[in-house]
């Protein structure tokens, strides 16, 4: 899949896409009555009700400028010890291959942005090279909020332990600082005068979004403020893995009227295909136009 925002080119890498989580162990507050009025668009291609279970994607975004290339978010990476998450768990998959297929080789990386630092995020900033995790984009600068990497930075006092996020930040996080390509940012930073870093905090502390902007055109890389387009009907739907439920609801409608305002172009990490959409507003809430 590419897109076009402006004179920016946008290419999804693949990772995964199929069946994850069942409804209710990703959203707590789900209710089976919310499928049947969306029923039309999202059997099954976002939700398989024989097996109780939504169909996702672990993808990356890659951003192409005049001047760079960007990639947004670097999945789950390969050898990576996830027990917590057995589908995450030593994973070997042809993402690299993936990234080549789009005219892409590790080394034309410009610079890696990550939303957050969750595990299905932050996997390939790192390969195992000689019994050591080391960068994949050698010529990359690495950008990473600075709430959020001190969020996740276990050498701190009083640092605040999520099980599901084990092993992350000394595998896929930590050899990047200290391999020295890490850049740490706050919002408002810009590359090419095209991407910006917004704050986006609830699902982590210090998550963020990233707004694309060329030749009058918008669109928005969100992360995980929105796991699955059931969550542009309610927005209310909050995960186990949120920080702060409250606040990430309040960041999801935020998410939600900016694209509508805008008519920026949705950029999620886990939407099926067309993995891409835009937002309209509706009198009880919004909707997802996939055109």
């Amino acid at each position: 899949m590419q897109a076009a925002i402006g004179a920016v080119r946008v290419a999804r890498v693949e990772e995964y896409l199929g069946l994850g989580f069942a409804p209710k162990m990703l959203f707590p507050a789900f209710r089976p009555e919310m499928v049947a009025p969306l029923a039309s668009w999202l059997v099954p291609r976002y939700y398989d009700p024989a097996q109780d279970r939504l169909r996702t994607s672990i993808h990356s975004w890659v951003v192409r400028t005049a001047w760079h290339t960007i990639l947004i978010d670097t999945c789950v990476g390969n050898g990576k010890e996830r027990p917590q998450i057995p589908r995450f768990h030593r994973l070997d998959t042809q993402w690299l291959d993936h990234l080549n297929e789009v005219g892409v080789r590790p080394e034309d990386v410009d610079f890696v942005m990550c939303t957050h630092l969750h595990a299905d995020h932050v996997g390939w900033n790192t390969q195992l090279v000689d019994g050591h995790w080391k960068p994949t984009f050698p010529n990359a600068r690495y950008v990473f909020g600075r709430e959020e990497f001190a969020r996740w930075d276990s050498r701190l006092a009083g640092y605040d332990h999520r099980h599901v996020n084990d092993n992350v930040f000394a595998d896929s996080i930590l050899p990047v600082a200290e391999s020295g390509r890490m850049v740490l940012v706050d919002g408002g930073y810009t590359i090419d005068d095209a991407l910006t870093v917004e704050a986006a905090p609830g699902h982590t502390r210090g998550h963020v979004r990233i707004r694309l902007h060329s030749k009058g055109q918008e669109a928005l890389f969100s992360g995980d403020i929105a796991h699955h387009p059931l969550q542009v009907y309610h927005p209310e739907l909050y995960t186990p893995f949120d920080d702060d439920p409250a606040q990430g609801i309040a960041t999801r409608l935020r998410l939600l009227e900016d694209c509508v305002a805008r008519s920026a172009v949705l950029f999620p990490t886990h939407f099926a295909e067309p993995h891409m959409c835009r937002i309209r507003g509706t009198a009880g809430g919004y909707s997802i136009n996939w055109g």
